[in-house]
């Protein structure tokens, strides 16, 4: 399908007004102007500038991951940590405990004496009751020197980087943010510090000295999501985009478990005319979540949604393009841990040509995927349905 070179604008922001009219939120994400953002299409390309990043710090790293671990990436990332650290610079680590299980506490414990202040997420204890032990800490960011936020869905591990074998390799991408958009992010990390410590990060102003240098055209709105909010500003941000889209959607998510508003909300688009597309894994590193994805798939093809399945690599990526314009990428998945259970972050980017970057890099992961029709979904087996019949009374919980 041909399209224009500018979508119009003008349908989607009416439609965007009369939401939020109708919605009614009690606050609205910030939107901050004038931001540089630049995609990182793999995790070869991610690295190699997150490592240049910290070697070029002089004032402090803030890092906060999901899973670390202790392979050859995880190695070159702890080395880089204790060189910045040995020049004087204040290097700080939040890590999920429950996603870095499987590293040794060697490994933490060496960066500790390097000179790293670090802080487990969540370690398991009934201090917050039984429904605390469920939560994690799922954001993927880097901050360095107030300046520079690297963010994204990619963890630190030779999976994400290209270097395990080639099935086990994840297809993944990341993005830097220079400009007004990292002080906040500056703020989101004190607060996760504040809530998990019960204490101040002992961490003095850390601001950008050269603001004028990173200035660009993307406008930014950074959405954040935790059980410790009443509703779910991550699904939110998802459902208001998608009932503002007018021409297309292109959404990109490894495990799809999105509930009854998110699927209504794609039905409403394709009706109207939006053509929707998503790209979805064809094997998982979570099986069941995969199985549960692919129960959807029979309402939404006979909705005239699209759907194709990546082959070559495990999909990790979570990103949205919305007419071609608006991009929402971070850490968040379509399911219902990302909106009610993980700690996750996600930007929205208001930037015509951050999204024509997305958009051809898409087309490409799209042309090498399968495309699933009725007729293919309706030849699985009956031991397969009643496995998805079985596992989504649970899909909550995955």
């Amino acid at each position: 399908m041909t399209m224009p070179p500018h979508l119009p604008q003008k349908k989607r922001r009416e439609r965007l007004a009369r939401l939020l009219r109708r919605l009614r939120p009690q606050s609205l994400p910030v939107t901050w102007r004038h931001n540089r953002v630049v995609l990182f299409s793999d995790g070869e390309r991610f690295f190699r500038t997150l490592f240049a990043a910290i070697r070029s710090a002089r004032h402090a790293v803030l890092l906060e991951y999901y899973i670390i671990r202790n392979d050859r990436t995880g190695a070159v990332f702890a080395e880089e940590l204790a060189a910045a650290a040995h020049r004087g610079v204040r290097v700080v680590l939040i890590y999920d405990y429950i996603g870095c299980l499987e590293t040794p506490a060697s490994y933490f414990k060496t960066l500790e004496q390097q000179g790293v202040l670090l802080l487990p997420f969540n370690i398991p204890s009934f201090r917050r009751g039984v429904g605390w032990f469920d939560k994690r800490d799922h954001r993927k960011m880097a901050i360095i020197d107030g300046s520079l936020a690297l963010l994204g869905g990619i963890n630190i591990a030779d999976e994400y980087a290209g270097l395990s074998e080639e099935h086990r390799r994840f297809r993944d991408m990341g993005f830097s943010i220079c400009g007004t958009a990292v002080q906040e992010l500056v703020l989101l990390f004190r607060e996760t510090w504040l809530l998990e410590k019960n204490q101040a990060l002992p961490l003095g102003e850390l601001r950008d000295a050269h603001p004028e240098r990173h200035h660009g055209k993307a406008g930014i709105s950074l959405v954040s999501g935790g059980p410790h909010q009443r509703s779910s500003y991550i699904r939110n941000a998802f459902l208001v985009n998608i009932a503002a889209s007018s021409e297309e959607l292109l959404i990109v998510s490894p495990y799809f478990v999105p509930g009854p508003r998110i699927i209504r909300g794609l039905l409403r688009a394709a009706r109207r005319g939006v053509r929707v597309r998503l790209l979805l894994p064809a094997r998982s590193d979570v099986p069941l979540v995969r199985l549960v994805g692919r129960s959807f798939y029979g309402t939404l093809l006979a909705g005239g949604i699209e759907i194709y399945e990546l082959e070559r690599e495990i999909l990790h990526a979570k990103v949205m393009l919305v007419d071609r314009e608006r991009t929402l990428i971070g850490s968040a998945n379509l399911d219902q841990r990302s909106f009610h259970r993980n700690f996750e972050i996600n930007a929205v980017i208001d930037s015509a040509d951050f999204g024509d970057q997305i958009r051809t890099m898409l087309e490409q992961d799209f042309a090498a995927s399968r495309r699933i029709t009725i007729v293919d979904h309706e030849r699985r087996g009956l031991t397969t349905r009643l496995l998805e019949k079985i596992v989504s009374l649970f899909a909550w919980f995955l």
